[in-house]
Formats: C-alpha cells, structure tokens, sequence
C-alpha cells in the first residue's frame, strides 16, 4: 500500500461515513481472494494478474486525465513509480495467484493480515522515523506467533507445495510492507491517485511481456462470466479500492485505514465458505487470533483507552 498523510491528532472515533467507507472496502478486498482462486482455475496465474493491472491502469488513466491532476515527468520519479510497480503489485499479485492455486482463499485472506505486521518491522529498520517501540515489537511477535500457529513449524521441516504456497503468501506481505516504506522515501510528494496511477502502470509494463514469455498471450476471447470478474478484478478490487483507501485516511486518518487489515479477513473466510465450501482447521482461526491481537497492540489505541 501507499501511505500518505492523515489527520492530525489520529482519530480515536471513526466518523460514520468512514465506517462505511471502511467496510465497503473489506468487501471489496475480502472477495479479492474469492475471484482470484476462480480466475486461476480458468487461466494462467501470469494472466490474471496481467488482466488486474491492465483493467486498473486503464481506469486510473481516465480517472486522474478527467481531474487534470499533474503527471509527474521527472525521470527520477518515473522510475521510482516502475519499482513500486514491481514492490507493491507485479510481485506480490503474481506471488498470491500462484499461491492460491493450491491454498483456500479463505487461508490467504489470513495470511495476508500479516501485512499489518510487516509494516512496522520493515519501517523501523529503513526509515529513521520509525522507531521499533516496545508495544511494536511486541505486537510484531504475536503476529509471527500466529503466522507459525497457522503455518505449523512442522511444515517447514519438509516442505511440500501447500507450505511454498503459504509462504508465498508471506513473501507477497514482504513485498507490501517494503514498497510501503519505499513509497514514503520516494513518492512522498505525489498525490495518492497519481502514484496508484503511476504503480499500476509500472506494473502492467513489468507483467504484460512477462506474462507472454512464460504463458503466452494475454486470452482477451473469453466468455463473459470471466470477463466479468476480471471487470471486478480490476476496475473494482484494484483501481476503485485504491480511491476508497485514500478517500478513507483523508476522513479517518491512516491508523484508523488500517482496520481494514482485520475486517477483511471474515469476509474472505466467509465468501470462501459460502462459494467453495471452504472449511479451514481450527489452528487457522487461532493463528489469525495471535495476528489480530498483534495488530491491535501494535495500533495501541485500545489499550490506551483502558
């Protein structure tokens, strides 16, 4: 994700506007997971994420042309906006539709929670702002507490393509948690819509030859249940979820954004349940329990209210 500036003090209550804001967005993000195991069941992983960035980028051109906000042109910039591209979309993207060929969705929408826990931990170590306080670092070991919970050490002793797959979910979580401090050394003085914009078109010059080396061409004749949910892909889990994102640290501030992080999961869980008859063991929902209370220590505003 891209951060950007919020308000000031953080907000402790959420205005009602950014509720709905803020669950309509784990909607949207949450049956992310949903449409990405459909979409690889039908196509090459390479492709459908190809598709995700494409759809997004051609959205994001008409949306940010039709505001006439500035473009950046500076080479500098341009190039920052490749590897964000590559950090924050073309790898993790890529690295979560090749996992979840062999995992539920409901479990990537688990794993993917971890995202929250990286964050802080990639930040204190590359940015001099970021201090690794002592209530992070704590939430950081209950987060990979529950990431070992869900995973299972025993796994790692012999891996098999379940457990690459889960870690592959954990290396796409990496990858946000880097772009998200390179962006903020970087792209700082961008306008949000600008940067996605920028990213998402980094990422479709990166995946398009990519995806036609190692797949093949990109299959544009498809029946239209699939084009629909690359539509969906797209134009709304992609390009539409990046505007509400924004929309919501401008009215809640970005500590209050990142409760999307635990509201997605159920909706993941659930959809997953519902469309595919998913049905994940016990120890998941513990290991999620270890990552949720990480993030809560990690946010600390509850535990300052008490």
């Amino acid at each position: 994700m891209i951060r950007t500036k919020s308000p000031t003090p953080a907000q402790i209550t959420i205005p009602r506007l950014a509720w709905i804001m803020l669950i309509a967005l784990a909607l949207i993000w949450g049956s992310s997971f949903l449409v990405t195991t459909t979409l690889v069941e039908t196509m090459a992983p390479l492709h459908a994420v190809t598709h995700r960035v494409v759809w997004a980028a051609a959205f994001l051109w008409v949306y940010v042309l039709l505001r006439r906000f500035p473009l950046p042109r500076d080479l500098p910039t341009l190039a920052a906006l490749l590897v964000m591209g590559a950090l924050n979309n073309a790898l993790p993207f890529t690295l979560q539709a090749w996992a979840q060929t062999t995992i539920e969705s409901g479990l990537a929408g688990i794993l993917n929670a971890t995202t929250a826990i990286l964050g802080p931990l990639v930040a204190a170590l590359v940015l001099a702002d970021e201090r690794l306080t002592r209530a992070k670092a704590v939430g950081v070991a209950l987060g990979f507490a529950g990431v070992a919970v869900v995973i299972g050490l025993d796994a790692l002793k012999g891996l098999d393509l379940r457990s690459l797959a889960q870690l592959a979910m954990l290396g796409s979580t990496l990858s946000y948690a880097v772009s998200s401090a390179f962006a903020r050394k970087r792209l700082g003085h961008l306008r949000p819509e600008v940067a996605a914009l920028g990213m998402v078109t980094g990422s479709s010059l990166i995946l398009l030859p990519l995806s036609w080396i190692e797949a093949g061409p990109l299959p544009l004749a498809l029946p239209g249940p699939t084009l629909a949910a690359l539509a969906y892909y797209g134009l709304v889990v992609t390009a539409l979820a990046y505007l509400l994102y924004y929309r919501i640290i401008r009215t809640a501030g970005a500590g209050n954004a990142t409760l999307v992080t635990l509201l997605i999961v159920p909706v993941a869980v659930a959809l997953g349940a519902l469309a595919r008859a998913e049905s994940l063991p016990p120890k998941d929902f513990a290991g999620f329990a270890l990552i949720a209370l990480g993030l809560v220590v990690i946010d600390g505003r509850l535990l300052r209210r008490n």
